[in-house]
């Protein structure tokens, strides 16, 4: 037999599987096809982090890993499979060589699929969007707890998602996070219902187009068996249901923040309200809970509110249980979270928001703003999100390796912003981000004037001086504390 024609209660015994990337997604997958009985071959190019010791593990039961430069260039002979972890380009020479082979290229969330238990078919919830995944799955999983469900937000955040499908214990219903990486190689799961957030620039140094981006994205939609979230300003996403291949019987729900539509959930003045998933959606609408329930009354955080909101009640959940799950729900750190406040002036750490976009919805929650921001702009530009902030800006401090891509913006459509760069020496460039923010602080500082917001949305990736945008966060808040 292949590997296609395997799942779970099937010997894998005589399939030999190649594990590409050996981070927490490629362990998960070469863990378990060990277990299933697979002869496992797993490669990565680092030895960084704890992979050594889960590769001693590994080898422990069985399998063969092979960690450092040079092990990922040649795919090993007589491989019937060929498990990708995410972020794996396409034209990576080991996926290159497999296509040339006809060997089949799987995700993770792929394999996890088809390791499904047959006995239990535990329905997938799943969210993508170039921004708003996480915190909008965490909020599932809480609506879906408070409901009295056995649940886990899993995939792209949470628990590796093959390790969610293996559980003895079967879920009820599993959260389910995707990102157009893992969607890219993932090609039978259909979803019981799934939503696109948004689709906006990102990731343009991994893909050759904002088509082939989206295209991606939409994959979520495909087979989908209930219900095909959108967001009703992002006609994008409302174009990838019309083009998806669904069920019969599934249904497009739009979320708005503005009055909802029958078949939508949106706000009815300060109150999240459902007029998709109620007998009487033609004549009236049922309270979900109010803006003031949740954490934070930015707009974006109301719209992830509501999306997962309308999963959740695609699944049957009850209003009072999506008011209780989105009351007790706090989202991660670095995500509009407020440092603190002094003489008029308060401080919020947004380090989440890697793109514009997110930079974007983070900036028209406050008005005036300080803008701090800047690192690693993976290609993307800053024209739209200057434009439709620009009267909102008090002044703007930039710091990282792209700051000149969002000077550039600011110059074209916002030229009487003060702005203030921040520059870095070479050894700030290698680690050295703590004392690059601490000026970024101090210089915000400087502009800001009671009554304003100092705002760290960097609209950038953070790995130019800093180990993740976490590490960046910490580094603003660490300066704006010295400071209060």
């Amino acid at each position: 037999m292949t590997p296609t024609d395997l799942g779970r209660h099937d010997s894998w015994e005589g399939v030999r599987a190649v594990v590409a990337g050996f981070g927490v997604s490629g362990f998960a997958a070469a863990d378990n096809l060990n277990h299933l009985g697979a002869s496992v071959i797993a490669l990565d190019e680092s030895e960084a982090g704890d992979r050594p010791e889960k590769a001693e593990l590994l080898e422990v039961l069985g399998a063969d890993v092979r960690l450092g430069a040079g092990t990922t260039s040649t795919l090993p002979d007589d491989v019937d499979l060929l498990v990708t972890s995410p972020g794996w380009r396409p034209d990576a020479p080991l996926l290159a060589q497999a296509r040339a082979r006809g060997i089949p290229i799987w995700g993770e969330v792929e394999l996890a699929w088809r390791l499904r238990d047959p006995n239990h078919d535990t329905p997938w919830l799943c969210v993508t969007g170039t921004n708003g995944k996480t915190t909008t799955v965490q909020m599932l999983e809480s609506i879906l707890r408070a409901g009295g469900l056995r649940t886990v937000a899993a995939g792209n955040v949470g628990l590796p998602i093959v390790e969610a499908v293996m559980d003895p214990e079967p879920y009820d219903v599993l959260a389910v996070e995707l990102s157009s990486f893992q969607l890219h190689y993932t090609d039978s799961m259909s979803a019981e219902s799934a939503a696109v957030l948004n689709v906006a620039e990102d990731h343009l140094d991994w893909y050759s187009s904002m088509g082939d981006y989206a295209a991606d994205k939409g994959r979520i939609y495909e087979r989908v068996r209930r219900a095909c979230v959108y967001n009703v300003a992002d006609p994008e996403t409302e174009r990838l249901v019309r083009e998806a291949d669904v069920e019969e019987g599934a249904r497009a729900i739009g979320f708005t923040l503005g009055m909802p539509s029958v078949g939508m959930v949106g706000l009815v003045e300060d109150i999240l309200a459902d007029r998709a998933f109620i007998e009487q959606r033609d004549t009236s609408a049922a309270e979900l809970c109010t803006i003031a329930d949740l954490a934070s009354p930015a707009p974006h955080f109301v719209a992830n509110a509501l999306a997962a909101a309308a999963l959740a009640r695609s699944h049957g959940v009850s209003q009072a249980a999506v008011r209780d799950g989105l009351r007790a729900f706090r989202p991660d750190g670095h995500r509009i979270a407020v440092v603190g406040t002094a003489d008029g002036v308060t401080w919020v750490d947004d380090s989440k928001a890697t793109n514009p976009h997110a930079a974007q919805s983070s900036l028209l929650a406050y008005d005036p703003v300080v803008w701090v921001a800047g690192g690693l702009a993976k290609g993307a530009r800053f024209d739209d999100l200057v434009a439709a902030v620009r009267t909102r800006l008090r002044g703007v401090v930039l710091l990282g390796r792209d700051r000149e891509v969002i000077a550039e913006a600011l110059s074209r459509h916002a030229p009487d912003v003060p702005v203030i760069a921040v520059d870095a020496d070479e050894t700030e460039r290698v680690g050295g981000g703590q004392a690059v923010m601490a000026r970024a602080v101090d210089a915000a500082a400087v502009l800001a004037r009671p009554g304003d917001t100092v705002l760290l949305a960097p609209g950038c990736a953070s790995m130019d001086m800093f180990t993740n945008y976490a590490e960046r966060g910490d580094a603003f808040a660490d300066a704006v504390r010295r400071r209060l």
